[in-house]
C-alpha cells in the first residue's frame, strides 16, 4: 500500500481556508463528478448524489461551493452554474483526501499481463523501458514516459574502443545494469588500433563500478597530481571520456514514450494553441528531460515517492494544464536512478494513476534486477 504524504490538518474550518469535513465531502464529490463528465459540476446534481445524507440541502451544498469557490479551489468557467476544481482544489484534494492508495485487481492483473511475470524471457533493459511507457500509457489513456538512467551518471560494466574512418570511434559502454550505449565520437587526433585497447583495458581495470563524469574528474585529478601532461594513456582516456559524455543529452538519458496521441481526442486540450505547445513540449526530448529531472528526487532517501506536480505548479507554460505524476526507479543496488511518468489533463484519476505509477516503478526495478542476474 501507498501512504499519501498529507500537507495539512484534515479537520480543518473554512475560516482558516482549509475546507472542514462538508467541504472536504463536496470537493471530492465534485473532482469525480467532473473526471467523469468533463464538465462543470452544479449542486443539483450533487444534491441528487447526496439524497439520503441529511444536512445535504441544495442551498447548503451551494453554500459550500461558494465558499470552496472563495479559497481558491473551485472556479466558475464563464456564465456556467456549475463549478470545476482548480489547481489548488486538486492538490487539497492529492495531499489530503487520498489516504492509504491500494492498486486495484485489475490494474495488477494488467500490469503483470504487460510484463509476462510468469514468463521466463528476459528482455533487454531498452525493450522493458519501452514496454513500461506503452504501459502506462494504456492505463492511463494518456501519455506514458520512462527514462533511463543517465549516462553520464551509469556505473561503468564494460567500455570498449572501435576505430571507424574519419577520426570517428565507436563507443560501446555496457553500464549498470547491462544497458549497452553505442555512441559515435569525432575526434581532432588519431589514435591506433592499440592505444584504444590499452586505454579501454586501463579503464575497465581501475574504473569499473564508477560513472563515466567521476573517471573523467580522476583522470584530470591524476595528471595534474602526478603531472603527468605526457602521459599519453592518461591524455587518451581523458579525451575519450570527455568525447563519450559531451552532449546534454547523455547527462539526462534515454526517453521512451508512448501514448501522445491519447491527448489529441480529450477536450482538455480543446485550444490548438496550448495543445501544440504542448506536443511540442513532448517532442523536444532535452526539454522534456529536464522538466522530468526538476520533478522527481534523485535522492535515496525519497525511495518509492510518487512526485505529483499539478497545472501552474509547471513551471514549463506548456505544462500548465497538465499534471505530471512521477516516480524514480533504482537499479544496480540503486546507483543507477530513472523516472518513470504518466502526463495527462489535470482531470485525472489521481488515486489510481499515483498507486499505477508507484507499482509500476517497483516491478521495472524488479524487472531490471532479475535482468542483472540471469547476465
Amino acid at each position: 500500500m501507498l501512504q499519501v504524504n498529507h500537507g495539512h490538518d484534515r479537520d480543518g474550518d473554512m475560516s482558516s481556508g482549509i475546507p472542514d469535513s462538508r467541504g472536504q465531502v463536496i470537493l471530492t464529490a465534485i473532482i469525480n463528478e467532473h473526471f467523469v463528465t468533463g464538465e462543470p459540476v452544479g449542486s443539483k446534481v450533487l444534491a441528487e448524489r447526496f439524497a439520503n445524507l441529511s444536512g445535504m440541502s441544495s442551498a447548503t451544498i451551494r453554500n459550500v461551493m461558494g465558499e470552496l469557490e472563495e479559497m481558491g479551489m473551485l472556479e466558475q468557467p464563464h456564465t456556467s452554474a456549475g463549478r470545476v476544481p482548480t489547481d489548488k482544489g486538486y492538490r487539497f484534494y492529492v495531499d489530503n483526501l487520498l489516504g492509504v492508495l491500494s492498486i486495484s485487481n485489475d490494474d495488477l492483473f494488467r500490469i503483470d499481463e504487460q510484463y509476462g511475470l510468469n514468463s521466463h524471457d528476459a528482455d533487454t533493459p531498452d525493450r522493458l523501458m519501452e514496454r513500461t511507457s506503452q504501459l502506462l500509457s494504456a492505463l492511463s489513456n494518456n501519455v506514458g514516459i520512462v527514462v533511463s538512467p543517465s549516462l553520464a551518471n551509469d556505473r561503468l560494466q564494460h567500455i570498449e574502443f572501435v576505430n571507424l574512418s574519419d577520426n570517428r570511434i565507436l563507443v560501446v559502454l555496457v553500464s549498470a545494469p547491462n544497458i549497452v550505449h553505442n555512441k559515435i565520437i569525432r575526434l581532432n587526433v588519431t589514435f591506433s588500433k592499440e592505444e584504444l585497447e590499452r586505454t579501454a583495458n586501463y579503464l575497465n581495470k581501475e574504473f569499473v563500478g564508477k560513472s563515466l563524469a567521476q573517471i573523467r574528474a580522476e583522470i584530470m585529478h591524476l595528471m595534474h597530481e602526478e603531472k603527468a601532461l605526457f602521459d599519453k594513456l592518461l591524455q587518451t582516456a581523458v579525451i575519450l571520456c570527455s568525447g563519450s559524455i559531451e552532449d546534454e543529452e547523455d547527462t539526462l538519458g534515454e526517453v521512451f514514450i508512448d501514448g501522445t496521441s491519447n491527448i489529441l481526442s480529450k477536450r482538455d486540450f480543446a485550444d490548438l494553441e496550448r495543445l501544440r505547445e504542448l506536443l511540442s513540449t513532448i517532442g523536444e526530448r532535452s526539454r522534456l528531460l529536464q522538466i522530468l529531472n526538476e520533478c522527481t528526487p534523485k535522492d535515496i532517501s525519497s525511495k518509492g515517492d510518487v512526485q505529483v506536480v499539478i497545472g501552474r505548479e509547471n513551471r514549463s507554460p506548456s505544462l500548465q494544464n497538465c499534471t505530471l505524476i512521477s516516480a524514480p526507479y533504482r537499479v544496480a543496488g540503486g546507483s543507477a536512478v530513472g523516472t518513470l511518468s504518466v502526463l495527462g489533463p489535470t482531470r485525472i484519476e489521481y488515486a489510481r494513476m499515483i498507486s499505477i505509477v508507484s507499482y509500476v516503478a517497483r516491478t521495472l526495478e524488479k524487472m531490471m534486477s532479475t535482468d542483472i542476474a540471469k547476465n
